[in-house]
């Protein structure tokens, strides 16, 4: 029998509500190490074993595998027998749950395949080839993050379901295209489509969504902050016949905005069912005092929250630490340096620490310096800096330079491909093993008899030597930009699609440059090779268990460490100079969940490092980050010496970004706007999450993402109020009278004219006291043409007025007949052209009511 009173005495009184509120809608606010996975688990099992509820009756979403496998153990703990669990599961994972039931209704076959990334990779490829396209026009990260922009919505699947047929002379539309046939020849589906499908199944079958109604009684979703729209309409649609629908999670931690996750979900879910229910889980069980107090204290900022103060009763605990190093060497020696100590001091294990990072490449300092003091770690969701192949690759290149040694000829003698293959190479190892020589000195003296003076390896000889007499002339960092041009390495990684392997290999030059730039004698490649030797050595501990872990703080989402280090905690790098390039105020404030969400892994000490010096990736300067300045001064202890000099510049500089970040534009769906490029459209499409409008543009009947931030976007009354410039008598220079005033401004006076904003109808003006003056016919046509360019699409959109609703505006009364559409001012320009004799004004004010209100 179930006990709910051992329930009752396991928990606190939140996470008791949790789990005992089972019907009607749910809202649980689970603030970082509060608890939420066991009172989720707990909530699942007392529904089974409290309520009596089958599993099959029970769906439990979580955003991972892991998460979704790790629940699954902790239930079967709980509830026992032999239960089937298979409904606690991720989004994809259900998805294909259904698809594999009812997939047949589109024609699809059950046993269809499911691509990951690198089967996408290996389609691009095939396509690339067919097109003739190289990753120098497209790389593979650009083109997939467009066919997953482009299934945001569900227009695709008329391609491939109806065979709509669309040609294009769009390069990428070409390759979106011909990715979706070989998906349809195929029957293969990409994780966009799982939810695609899914949801067009249920949309389109009303009893097939019923079936599925029925059946889920009880709806849970973890990490609710972390869903997208589609994910959580998913939800929401099939809980819409029981309506018990369990939602939990933390707005202050959803770092995943960039790929679709929309946090007002959870934050606005009490306003979208208004009956529902909000338990707030805000005691910690995790950290120290004076790390929830940092982390309290940082995300206070953020605006998309829900308000919670983060409480323990855990003891006080050391302080927080903030060093700031004079460059990267220093920075990663003081961690190492910090971690010895308490491993020799107090008794700590190397498993104990975690190094965090905002980008993988961060964790090249870090490595190094680790190497050097013999500390064991791991990498966790990548590969060691030094064990990546394009590092390996180039360091290669550099050992046959100065060594000729056999591994690194057989490495790169066809890195990228020259052609020559294993019989090649197995010819030139025999004439080696023959003359008692190395594999390239094989190479290099018979490279003209025939078999072996291929074009290729001819080049690879010529590059080879060229760069054995050079060596000792050049910087190491200069030597490898020539290898890498010449060699064709970089085109060779371009063409592969993984830009990341270009930024690894500039990482490394940046290394080499910090090195050259701190020796005062010359930094020969003999005492490079020879000290980076040490870097490539892996074999520095047999013990994997006891390591230290270096991961991204996305990596890091969910776990715990007792000492937890944020490296690089730097302006540019946290927070993410591109993140904020590309989505403004958004990017900051998930910039800033993402430090919460680091701090908030730490158990008992909390170290944040940054280091001074050159930027490559921002091209300028580093300063700590914007975020470190946010916090009070009595929240941390900082060690290193940082000059008023850089705090002072670091505040000016962030004050300057935040100033001239632009104000986000206001349209409506289906309000015209004008671009300075593309000329007149209309917003067809308000993607929230990406803050952008899709526009169908009349010049190039083409749709486009534009950026809610985007400066050069206005409406089109505007643009074409600011192209009428009206010239004044008696007056030389001619003022424009199309630019509208703001309200606060009620008369602007123009000499003999006086244009008042009307406050109910806001754009529009009325203009009074006006002496009549003649059109400009080439004016009127163009407005004309334009209205004629766009009636077709208004009239496709359903975008018709009513007629009745027009009203006339002008000042001598002339009607314009309540024209509903621009079809209907154009056939009338004749009449309204006579009955105004000229006025202009009344001309634009009548057309304008009866197009945009």
């Amino acid at each position: 029998m179930y006990s709910t009173e051992k329930l009752k005495a396991e928990l606190n009184n939140e996470q008791f509500q949790a789990v005992t509120s089972t019907e009607g809608y749910v809202r649980v606010i689970a603030g970082a190490g509060s608890g939420k996975t066991r009172a989720l688990t707990s909530r699942y099992a007392y529904i089974i074993g409290a309520l009596g509820i089958s599993s099959s009756n029970i769906l439990c979403v979580t955003f991972t595998n892991k998460a979704a496998r790790e629940m699954r153990i902790r239930v079967k703990k709980l509830i026992g027998g032999n239960s089937d669990l298979g409904y606690i599961t991720t989004y994809h994972g259900f998805c294909v749950r259904i698809l594999r039931e009812d997939i047949n209704k589109i024609s699809y076959p059950k046993n269809f395949i499911i691509m990951d990334v690198e089967d996408q990779k290996t389609v691009l490829r095939d396509i690339y080839r067919e097109l003739g396209i190289t990753s120098k026009e497209l790389t593979f990260k650009q083109v997939l993050r467009f066919i997953s922009r482009q299934k945001t919505q569900l227009h695709y699947l008329e391609y491939i379901l109806d065979s709509k047929k669309n040609k294009s002379k769009d390069k990428i539309d070409k390759i979106f295209i011909r990715y979706l046939e070989k998906q349809q020849r195929n029957f293969a589906l990409d994780f966009d489509d799982l939810i695609n499908f899914t949801l067009y199944i249920l949309a389109k079958y009303p009893d097939t969504l019923l079936k599925w109604q029925k059946r889920l009684h009880y709806i849970l979703v973890d990490e609710t902050q972390d869903s997208s729209d589609k994910q959580f309409k998913l939800v929401e649609l099939l809980s819409r016949f029981h309506k018990n629908l369990f939602v939990v999670g933390d707005p202050d931690q959803t770092i995943y905005e960039w790929r679709g996750a929309k946090p007002e979900i959870l934050v606005n879910f009490d306003k979208t069912y208004p009956d529902s229910k909000t338990i707030v889980m805000n005691q910690n069980y995790r950290s120290t005092p004076n790390i929830l107090s940092l982390g309290n204290h940082i995300i206070k900022n953020n605006k998309i929250r829900v308000a919670k103060d983060m409480f323990t009763q855990n003891p006080e605990g050391v302080e927080v630490i903030h060093f700031h190093a004079q460059n990267d060497n220093e920075e990663g020696l003081w961690v190492a340096t910090e971690i010895k100590k308490l491993v020799y001091e107090d008794n700590c294990k190397y498993s104990d620490f975690a190094i965090l990072y905002r980008a993988n490449y961060i964790s090249r300092n870090i490595e190094q310096s680790f190497i050097r003091e013999n500390i064991p770690y791991s990498v966790f969701g990548g590969i060691r800096f030094f064990e990546r192949k394009e590092i390996k690759d180039v360091l290669a290149y550099l050992r046959l330079i100065e060594f000729e040694d056999d591994f690194s000829f057989l490495r790169v003698v066809n890195v990228p491909s020259r052609g020559l293959g294993k019989r090649f190479i197995q010819n030139v190892a025999e004439i080696a093993e023959k003359d008692n020589v190395s594999l390239y000195q094989a190479l290099k003296t018979n490279v003209s008899r025939k078999g072996l003076n291929r074009k290729g390896a001819i080049e690879f000889i010529e590059l080879i030597e060229s760069k054995r007499k050079i060596k000792d002339s050049i910087s190491v960092s200069d030597l490898i930009k020539e290898i890498m041009d010449e060699s064709g390495l970089s085109g060779y990684y371009r063409l592969d699609g993984d830009t990341d392997r270009l930024e690894n290999v500039k990482e490394l030059q940046n290394s080499i440059i910090t090195q050259e730039n701190n020796t005062e004698e010359n930094f020969t490649l003999t005492e490079y090779l020879q000290e980076i030797a040490l870097y490539t050595d892996m074999d520095i501990d047999d013990n994997r268990n006891d390591r230290v872990k270096l991961m991204t703080i996305h990596t890091s989402k969910g776990l715990e460490f007792p000492h937890v280090f944020l490296c690089g905690f730097t302006e540019g790098i946290l927070p993410s100079a591109m993140s904020i390039k590309e989505r403004g105020k958004k990017a900051i404030e998930e910039e800033r969940r993402l430090t919460y969400v680091a701090i908030t892994r730490a158990e008992k000490a909390f170290y944040m490092t940054d280091s001074e010096g050159f930027n490559f990736s921002t091209g300028s300067n580093k300063y700590p980050s914007r975020f470190l300045f946010e916090i009070s001064d009595n929240f941390f202890v900082r060690k290193g010496k940082l000059s008023q000099d850089i705090i002072d510049e670091a505040k000016k500089k962030f004050q300057l970004e935040l100033n001239g970040l632009p104000k986000p534009k206001s349209f409506k769906l289906k309000d015209l706007v004008h671009h300075p490029i593309w000329g007149y459209g209309k917003v067809i499409e308000i993607n929230l999450d990406r803050e952008e409008y899709l526009i169908d543009f009349e010049k190039t009947g083409k749709t486009k993402p534009i950026n809610f931030y985007f400066r050069g976007l206005s409406s089109a009354k505007d643009a074409l109020n600011h192209s009428q410039i009206t010239k004044e008598k008696g007056k030389e220079n001619s003022t424009s009278v199309g630019g509208i005033e703001s309200s606060d401004k009620r008369v602007k006076d123009l000499g003999e004219k006086s244009i008042e904003v009307v406050p109910d109808t806001q754009d529009l003006v009325k203009v009074k006291d006006q002496k009549e003056e003649e059109y400009n016919e080439e004016q009127l046509e163009r407005y004309k043409e334009i209205l004629s360019n766009l009636n077709q699409k208004a009239i496709e959109d359903d975008w018709i007025q009513d007629k009745n609703s027009h009203t006339d505006l002008s000042k001598e009364g002339n009607s314009t007949k309540g024209l509903s559409t621009a079809k209907d001012y154009e056939n009338d320009l004749p009449g309204i052209k006579s009955k105004t004799k000229g006025n202009f004004w009344s001309i634009i004010t009548s057309m304008f009511r009866s197009i945009f209100c």
